[in-house]
């Protein structure tokens, strides 16, 4: 899934940043209120992760701006731990609130569930016969095996499983998985599928021919 991140203490930011790149997440970051409303407005990001005390704009200010167009939802991560500080970033709309210090385990797993919910999936783990998707474990099992996966293989085959029943598009796979640095080849969403196709089974990731692929029914 893609996610942006905004945060000005630049050590913090860079560390948030490789520690979700590490889970499988395609990252874009910054550290400046205005391009982050900027950036939050051109990209269909699955999720948010908001400082608060920001140059330029606060993150409640962008957040303001942004539920105006749009619901992708949002993490607040901030030092501002008080009660009204707290109310107030809910009340605004956001998805959920992690007063800093924080641990790293509680972040994915916070991020993980506003994930789901902004995709509409209220289950961790998804389904398909014998084949499990723990959406929190980040793991594909088939019976009981486990099967191995690349963080970015793993990525895709939860997408198209979020997806579960609907077309999703070459364009809505390379904008969730990959963050502005990367440098994709025009056939690289072929081979995620091929090596899918390998691993959990050719029927499992359907092709339309033109428009896009889809999983289940």
């Amino acid at each position: 899934m893609r996610v942006l991140v905004v945060e000005d203490d630049p050590d913090l930011l860079a560390g948030l940043t490789q520690a979700l790149r590490e889970e499988g997440y395609a990252v874009d970051h910054t550290s400046e209120g205005d391009e982050a409303l900027a950036q939050a407005l051109a990209w269909p990001y699955d999720a948010i992760v908001l400082d608060i005390m920001l140059p330029n704009l606060s993150g409640l200010e962008i957040l303001r701006e942004l539920r105006r167009k749009q619901s992708t939802p949002v993490l607040f991560l901030t030092a501002l731990d008080s009660i009204d500080d707290r109310v107030s970033g809910l009340d605004l709309g956001a998805d959920d609130y992690l007063v800093k210090p924080f641990d790293l385990s509680e972040l994915l797993a916070r991020l993980r569930a506003v994930i789901r919910r902004g995709h509409e999936v209220a289950d961790p783990i998804i389904r398909f016969g014998d084949l499990a998707i723990n959406t929190s474990a980040r793991l594909v099992t088939r019976g009981d095996a486990p099967i191995e996966l690349t963080a970015r293989e793993y990525a895709l085959v939860e997408l198209l499983a979020m997806k579960r029943g609907r077309l999703v598009t070459r364009t809505f796979i390379y904008d969730h998985l990959f963050d502005e640095n990367h440098d994709s080849m025009s056939n690289l969403v072929d081979v995620y599928i091929s090596r899918i196709r390998s691993k959990l089974g050719k029927e499992f990731v359907k092709t339309r021919r033109g428009e896009g692929y889809f999983v289940g029914n």
